[in-house]
């Protein structure tokens, strides 16, 4: 019988392409995601066609739910056998929570609540969830070590990450659910958020239009590849012994590198300058961000696999594919 997995957020971008990996590794995958507007819904299609297609072409079967976290679906859900939870749904973006916090209130907090007690009534033995990099904050020394306490959290995007990881490690302290929380650093890739950097300014570029470039490009950036991403997904949710505990793992490159010579890969795929507005930093942001990967490595043999101008030359032709 084929091992099944849950994926909440399997439109998403993360999810989208681990979606498809556990396919293609052999497992069953049940979707999870309530389409919202905050980007594309037509991009959250066109990912889930994306998904089908290899679903059709391998021996697994996808389902999916288009549904909120904060709906009957988990009682729908109650059919299914999981041998793996992977919990990648959340209001995204820094910025935009400042904006508009009870968006992520009610998803990354109520949200996560709803999917820790179908954990906890299912018995899932394997529970992964998306935490961030944006944990870390401003003062946090580098590289970031998933021993740091991380108690200054500088967008309310990153305090209900952190309140995830406290949600998480009281339900292993009452229930004794065990979970890994994963923080990601900054992922690109093919298939990309639209509000995320590496899309904003190949957009640009692609319509000579100039970006704003935020801090005057003092920031830097763990700029990590979706595909090594994944991996790392996939090596936390397969390992032979997992964690009798709620532990915390980054997923990064561990490489960091500044915005302007991100730009300037950027620039060299598409063959054109990319007009550049210098402004100050916004609110929310840290200048730099720095994976510690040890753990990860130390766990699974974690090591990434794609350097930066590889993974932006992939991304890049993606998006001359994707957009005509």
């Amino acid at each position: 019988m084929m091992p099944r997995v849950l994926i909440t957020g399997a439109a998403g971008f993360i999810g989208m392409h681990t979606s498809i990996r556990f396919l293609k590794e052999g497992w069953d995958v049940v979707g999870l995601d309530n389409m919202n507007g905050y980007y594309s819904i037509q991009l959250k299609e066109d990912r889930l066609n994306e998904i089908k297609k290899v679903a059709s072409q391998v021996d697994s079967c996808f389902t999916m739910f288009k549904k909120d976290l904060n709906s009957n679906v988990w009682s729908e859900l109650m059919i299914f056998k999981f041998d793996s939870i992977i919990h990648l749904a959340a209001q995204a973006g820094v910025r935009y929570s400042i904006e508009n916090p009870r968006a992520y209130l009610e998803s990354n907090i109520l949200g996560f609540q709803s999917v820790l007690e179908f954990v906890e009534k299912t018995k899932v033995e394997r529970f992964l969830y998306a935490s961030s990099s944006s944990v870390y904050g401003k003062n946090t020394k580098q590289p970031f070590s998933e021993i740091e306490p991380c108690n200054d959290p500088e967008s309310y995007y990153a305090a209900t990450k952190k309140s995830n990881e406290l949600m998480a490690n009281a339900y292993h302290k009452t229930h004794q659910l065990s979970s890994i929380g994963m923080r990601f650093f900054t992922v690109y890739g093919p298939w990309g958020r639209p509000d995320m950097a590496p899309y904003l300014f190949t957009q640009a570029g692609f319509n000579n239009k100039p970006i704003r470039v935020f801090n005057y490009g003092k920031q830097k950036r763990d700029f990590t590849y979706i595909d090594d991403i994944v991996e790392g997904i996939l090596l936390l949710a397969t390992q032979e012994k997992f964690p009798d505990n709620a532990t915390i793992c980054n997923i990064g490159c561990g490489t960091p590198l500044g915005l302007l010579d991100f730009i300037s890969i950027v620039e060299q795929n598409l063959e054109k300058e990319i007009k550049k507005e210098f402004v100050d930093a916004q609110k929310g942001d840290v200048e730099s961000t720095y994976a510690d990967v040890k753990r990860l490595n130390d766990f699974v043999g974690y090591k990434p696999q794609t350097d930066l101008k590889t993974g932006i030359n992939k991304f890049v032709k993606w998006f001359k594919a994707y957009n005509g």
